[in-house]
């Protein structure tokens, strides 16, 4: 049965009509907000290399699980005693104690170096930092720091900057076939600038050459924070991060970058031991993430 339609049922309907079509294209020309993503939060880590320099494996591990810190990166010759002396059991049972943990992943600090004039010495540190990547992989750990450590007088930095990347190219192909990632530190006498470390990875010539970003005042010169970062960023496989109260250093600009490069990356407190190391790291770790607005 057809609707009569008379006056008042048309301007009814088109009325209806009117307001859908309205609605419609409001939601068109102002759609609805998006919630942006959460950005993942950077990680805090601990390297022994004051803090926690006297600490054995399960005071560290008791004191980062308290602390909230989740990655350790042990520095050789400490007390911990992660050696490439452990014999076969007992680097399982490093192993299996940090995997028993809350402590995400661990990695190893060498002070191996590759600058020496010296061409012996050179390849003494070329196979120690091998043995190291074994002993790295044996106990579970995902990466190993190694030094450039400085410029020899009576060398061309350019030589130097290419013996440094062979070397570790060399290193690098054994690091790749264990699972464990070498990281050339942004450290030295002269060495401790990122450019140099551009020159040295562009000299090895491998995928398999990482860095360690130190977090050093070098870091804002020659162009500034973002352009240096942006020489490595791809390369870069861990932080060492120093006094987060020093405002000379852009840490709130840094953490932000690397955020937006790679959130995986661990970084690990190099800072002086305390006499309360365990409210030490909770205000750390506090004063990170409130650089990162996660607190």
């Amino acid at each position: 049965m057809k609707q009569k339609i008379n006056r008042r049922n048309f301007i009814q309907t088109a009325g209806i009509a009117a307001l859908a079509t309205a609605s419609v294209n409001t939601m068109a020309t102002n759609p609805e907000p998006k919630i942006p993503a959460k950005k993942t939060a950077l990680k805090v880590g601990l390297m022994t290399y004051t803090l926690g320099k006297d600490w054995d494996v399960d005071t560290i591990i008791k004191n980062c699980t308290e602390t909230k810190f989740m990655h350790v990166e042990l520095r050789t010759t400490h007390k911990h005693g992660v050696e490439v002396t452990l014999s076969k059991n007992q680097r399982a049972e490093i192993k299996k104690k940090f995997a028993d943990s809350a402590i995400e992943n661990i990695s190893l600090a060498s002070a191996f170096r590759y600058h020496y004039t010296d061409k012996k010495l050179v390849k003494e540190n070329i196979e120690g930092t091998k043995e190291y990547l074994q002993l790295a992989a044996d106990v579970g750990a995902i990466g190993i720091r190694v030094f450039p450590n400085a410029f020899p007088e009576g060398v061309s930095h350019e030589q130097t900057m290419e013996q440094i990347g062979k070397a570790l190219a060399e290193v690098g192909v054994v690091g790749n076939n264990l699972g464990v990632d070498p990281r050339v530190c942004v450290h030295g006498k002269g060495t401790n600038r990122v450019s140099v470390i551009k020159k040295i990875i562009d000299y090895s010539e491998s995928p398999y050459v990482y860095v360690n970003w130190n977090c050093d005042h070098n870091d804002v010169e020659e162009g500034g924070l973002v352009k240096n970062f942006n020489l490595v960023k791809d390369r870069i496989k861990g932080v060492h991060m120093h006094d987060l109260f020093d405002e000379a250093y852009p840490y709130r600009q840094f953490f932000e970058l690397l955020r937006k490069s790679d959130a995986s990356i661990y970084c690990n407190a190099e800072i002086k031991k305390s006499c309360e190391p365990i409210t030490l790291m909770k205000y750390y770790r506090a004063l990170f993430l409130a650089y990162q607005n996660e607190i």
